[in-house]
């Protein structure tokens, strides 16, 4: 699926991951490939990405909202 991560001031991520964990208001939650549609918020906390390869990436945020739709991830983060 492709990952797009996005805050403010650049494009911080963008590629193909096998898996997306993060930091829900709710308590933490994954998205693997052929997700259902969702709209949710996040917290502050770490979003984990494993690409394709199985190499693992962190990145912080301050809280964001992530939009899942047809195998294509988008998290606006502060």
């Amino acid at each position: 699926m492709n990952l797009e991560i996005i805050t403010p001031d650049k494009s911080v991520f963008t590629g193909e991951v096998s898996l997306v964990q993060l930091p829900g208001i709710d308590g933490s939650f994954e998205i693997l490939n052929n997700h259902a549609p969702l709209i949710s918020v996040l917290k502050k906390g770490k979003i984990k990405i494993r690409d394709d390869k199985g190499q693992e990436q962190f990145f912080e945020v301050n809280g964001g909202v992530i939009e899942v739709l047809k195998n294509k991830v988008l998290i606006l983060a502060e």
